[in-house]
This record gives structure tokens, sequence and C-alpha cells, in this order.
């Protein structure tokens, strides 16, 4: 059963940006760390950022300057800014407690980057 939904993926062209929103089932969700992860074709999924309770973000290096993570712990919602988007950055994000909760996957969104 998915715990969190997200959404605002879609096709961007290379450069662009998308906001993607994370929707958490009921309200725990504010006490733990949140991530972003994701997952491309053949690969296996890895994190992409974190944010903590109190809004102490971390990024991969390879995302850095270009994802701002972010959250509204009233209403159980995290974000993910995306800017100068790449190809490489083509996956499906899904959003997840850290540590990760196994059983608690979303949907994800898919996130396609090309002209």
């Amino acid at each position: 059963q998915a715990q969190f939904v997200e959404s605002g993926g879609g096709l961007v062209q290379p450069g662009g940006s998308l906001r993607l929103s994370c929707a958490a089932s009921g309200s725990a969700e504010s006490i733990f760390v949140m991530g972003w992860y994701r997952q491309a074709p053949g690969k296996q999924r890895e994190v992409v950022a974190t944010i903590t309770g109190g809004g102490s973000a971390n990024y991969r290096d390879s995302v850095k300057g270009r994802f701002t993570i972010s959250r509204d712990n009233a209403k159980n919602q995290v974000y993910l800014q995306m800017s100068s988007l790449k190809p490489e950055d083509t996956a499906v994000y899904y959003c997840m407690t850290v540590p990760i909760r196994s059983d608690a996957w979303g949907q994800g969104t898919l996130v396609t980057v090309s002209s």
C-alpha cells in the first residue's frame, strides 16, 4: 500500500525545469528525515536529496546547484525543484523516509528529459 504519492513529473527539454511534489498519508512523516530517490531504466534506485524535519538538506553531487528539496510539515508535503535538467536525470522519482521503509514505496513520477 502506497504511503507516499508523487506528482509533477513529465517531459521536459534539456535545461528545463520541473517541480515534483510528494504527499504523505497521515502526519507522522514530519518527524522523519525525508528523501527523494530516483530509478533510471536498467539502473538501481539511488538517493537524490534528503531533508531533515528542520529543513537541512543534502544532495548527491550530480544534482548539487540544480535541485532544491523542501518540505511543508503541516501539509505532509515534500518538494523537489529541479532546474538545468539533463538527459541523465531521466528516471522515475520517488519520495521516502530516511531510512527507507521498504513496504511504503509509492508509484513514483516519471521525469523524462529529452529534446
